[in-house]
């Protein structure tokens, strides 16, 4: 049976514990790669977690590189290259800095490993994913932003720290942007099919979803710095999913169409992941407040596309 190949793009902070989880979990052989400049860092990286190998017990092949040919045959590229947001950058400078990134990255990965399905992780991610759609020029199904499983975690880690409850009992749903675009649903949360609402207030519901939309600012004033464990391990979810056919539904930044009257717009919604990527959107009924939740969230995303239309019109 042919081993997953799985290749990450971006040996920082994230890419590097996607990487460990990816490796942990024996999903498959794993490339880690970085720009020249940092090859050393992503060849260092890739041997230490090797050497895990006997001990953890796993057996899966990780090398470094910053070698675009190390990508070719891969099942799956998870795409984390770009820069943070630091102090005094505005939301243009963001993107157009990391716009030139991704798309660079992605017409690479259309290059070298043209049937693959992508994992885009880097951010404004709305507007990084539809550029590495652009830019690779692959069908929708194959391309998929990860902000929903990070989102629904925390939702669900907030939650359950709440109610004095295990994290597996809670099942939640969030929809729309990541962060301050999420569009909570409370009414399709439950613990342990017990509707949250019969267990927790609704002022407490709602101080979860704020924490959850803030969760990542939380993690940079308390470390300095982005988080990388959740968002990595949202990743890997993913891509366990791609590996092993799973059919997870899973929310994903998903292309949608008709689905939610969106237009031709990658949000967040439910979707099935399995072999090929996004096997399917999954519509759900909203009521008219998450309706207006969710055109408000899709509205940003289509000012952050516009955004990188105007920037790059080779985009467009």
């Amino acid at each position: 049976m042919k081993r997953a190949k799985i290749s990450i793009i971006g040996a920082g902070n994230v890419g590097a514990t996607c990487a460990h989880w990816a490796a942990a979990k024996e999903l498959g052989d794993i490339v880690l790669l970085d720009i020249p400049d940092k090859e050393g860092v992503a060849k260092g990286k890739a041997l230490d977690l090797l050497c895990c190998g006997p001990i953890e017990r796993f057996d899966s092949n990780v090398i470094g590189t910053s070698d675009y040919k190390d990508i070719a045959g891969s099942d799956i590229v998870v795409l984390t290259a770009g820069i943070p947001r630091k102090p005094g950058m505005s939301r243009d400078d963001l993107i157009e800095t990391n716009v030139k990134i991704v798309k660079s990255v992605s017409e690479k990965i259309a290059e070298y490993a043209p049937d693959a399905v992508v994992i885009v992780v880097s951010n404004p991610l709305d507007a990084m994913v539809y550029t590495a759609w652009k830019a690779t020029g692959f069908p929708t199904n194959r391309i998929v932003g990860q902000a929903g499983a990070l989102d629904v975690a925390r939702y669900r880690t907030f939650l359950a720290m709440e109610i004095g409850c295990s994290v597996e009992d809670i099942s939640a749903l969030l929809l729309g942007g990541h962060g301050d675009d999420m569009v909570p649903l409370p009414r399709m949360t439950s613990v342990h099919g017990i509707p949250v609402t019969d267990l927790l207030s609704e002022e407490k519901i709602t101080a979860c979803v704020e924490r959850a939309k803030m969760g990542g600012g939380e993690i940079v004033k308390l470390q300095g710095t982005s988080a990388w464990f959740a968002p990595a391990s949202g990743t890997i979810q993913m891509v366990e999913a791609m590996v092993q056919d799973k059919k997870r539904i899973i929310p994903s930044a998903a292309f949608c169409d008709k689905e939610f009257g969106v237009g031709g717009y990658f949000v967040g919604t439910p979707a099935v992941i399995g072999a090929s990527g996004v096997e399917k959107v999954i519509e759900i009924a909203l009521n008219e407040e998450e309706s207006k939740l969710m055109a408000e969230s899709v509205s940003h995303v289509k000012d952050l596309v516009e955004t990188v239309q105007k920037m790059f019109p080779e985009l467009a």
